[in-house]
């Protein structure tokens, strides 16, 4: 596992800020439907473990997309803040939230078997599908 950082950044608009204590910069690709309904294409995101702290809350919209997940999202501009796991409250988030991470690597994808054809990434990286996924992490489909 990569070493984590401290990271600053915020929304769109800068209603909401986030402070994330433990930001690892391995970036992540998520090819599912949902999220590449809710982003606009894959979810590039990195993970912040549990400890993100949010100024401008009351400007924070919760969407309870699974069993095992919600997303969150400025209610002012629209931008994607977090994708939260319910069980132990990781949260991963959009790298283009954050200042100065110029470390980030791309490492990862998942659900590579859903990804469409109309878009692909040069990066050689750790590849998941859906059904090696809910294999490792639980859940269904």
């Amino acid at each position: 596992m990569a070493d984590t950082q401290l990271a600053k950044g915020s929304c769109l608009c800068g209603a909401v800020t986030i402070e994330a204590k433990e930001m690892n910069p391995s970036l992540g690709a998520c090819h599912c439907e949902m999220c590449r309904k809710w982003a606009g294409g894959p979810f590039m995101s990195v993970s912040c473990g549990s400890e993100v702290k949010f100024t401008g809350e009351e400007h924070i919209g919760v969407y309870d997309s699974s069993p095992w997940a919600e997303r969150g999202f400025c209610k002012k501009c629209g931008s994607g803040l977090f994708y939260r796991l319910k069980g132990d409250q990781q949260y991963h988030m959009p790298a283009g939230l954050f200042e100065n991470v110029d470390n980030i690597s791309f490492e990862g994808q998942v659900f590579i078997d859903k990804k469409p054809d109309y878009y692909s990434f040069s990066n050689k990286t750790e590849d998941m599908t859906e059904a090696e996924v809910f294999e490792k992490f639980g859940g269904s489909t």
